[in-house]
């Protein structure tokens, strides 16, 4: 038994998930999940403080499971977190690179790793995740069969690094939010702010051309906005944006003011800090740094 808090996310012991909550959280005891699912009952049933939700990767683009499962939910998004994504090949120990036949991992991490596969002439094996294929091929023992996981994994399960960084891209970040069961929006304090909030326009014509109107009109940076259907609807469409700024902000309050107007539906999920990982994957020719909001 611990009285430490708690912080979920889904996977198993040694996932990316896990290195990005060791690293925001290091004093928060992180519990493993079956499913996304299961995060959010954990949290809404109070059994965890905090989640590690994955949102978007930078390669394999936005996890969809998300978009669908926060909306619906009582939580709220406190903060952010961006993971730059970085693969081992791992085996059993004693295991020689030269002797290997197959690497097993996530479908995602697979093709994430084409080079290494190719250069090595392995056959590639789909498993669950990262880290729940590293205990596969551990409790297997087999020293031709290896594992593509992140380095947490290999130090989880007792495998040795034949190598390091195998990941095709240098830029493969994930984004994670940290969702609260309470309500904590960040103060309007002049720091760099995200809001992040879902719609639905009214079913009139070019409701969302005028929706988003007000956005470019006061000057406001969105610098997310995705879709998805709603229940199986085609003619019915959900969006998910984030923008710069507060919502105290005169701009981003004038802004959400217009879009409320053409909106059926107007929901705020999260009002926080912006990661300072953001400058660094900021566009080199943007005519402005990300300003912080200002004070009123």
């Amino acid at each position: 038994m611990t009285d430490r808090r708690k912080i979920v996310f889904q996977g198993e012991l040694g996932a990316n998930s896990h290195m990005a909550c060791r690293d925001a959280y290091p004093d928060y005891e992180a519990v493993p999940c079956h499913t996304f699912e299961d995060c959010f009952a954990a949290l809404e049933s109070g059994a965890a403080d905090l989640g590690m939700i994955p949102v978007e990767n930078s390669v394999a683009g936005r996890v969809a499971d998300i978009h669908h499962l926060l909306p619906q939910s009582s939580l709220h998004i406190i903060g952010e977190y961006f993971l730059p994504i970085r693969f081992q090949l791992v085996a059993p120990r004693g295991a020689k690179i030269e002797n290997l036949k197959t690497v097993q991992s996530h479908v995602m991490a697979l093709g994430q790793c084409r080079k290494i596969i190719r250069e090595l002439g392995l056959r590639p094996i789909v498993g669950a995740d990262t880290a729940g294929s590293a205990r596969q091929i551990a409790e297997a023992g087999d020293m031709t069969a290896a594992a593509l996981a992140p380095e947490m994994a290999a130090e989880a399960y007792g495998l040795d690094i034949l190598r390091r960084d195998v990941e095709d891209a240098a830029h493969n970040t994930t984004r994670f939010l940290i969702l609260s069961p309470e309500r904590r929006e960040a103060a309007h304090s002049g720091q760099s702010t995200i809001t992040t909030f879902i719609f639905r326009v009214r079913n009139v014509p070019a409701a969302l051309y005028k929706a988003l109107g007000g956005f470019a009109t006061n000057g406001v940076n969105m610098t997310k906005l995705e879709s998805y259907q709603l229940e199986g609807q085609f003619f019915a469409s959900m969006f998910y944006a984030d923008v710069e700024g507060h919502p105290e902000d005169p701009s981003v309050a004038l802004a959400l003011e217009e879009l409320a107007f053409f909106c059926a539906e107007l929901k705020i999920l999260g009002v926080y800090r912006a990661n300072p990982f953001r400058e660094k994957i900021r566009e080199p020719d943007a005519n402005r740094a990300l300003r912080p909001s200002p004070q009123v």
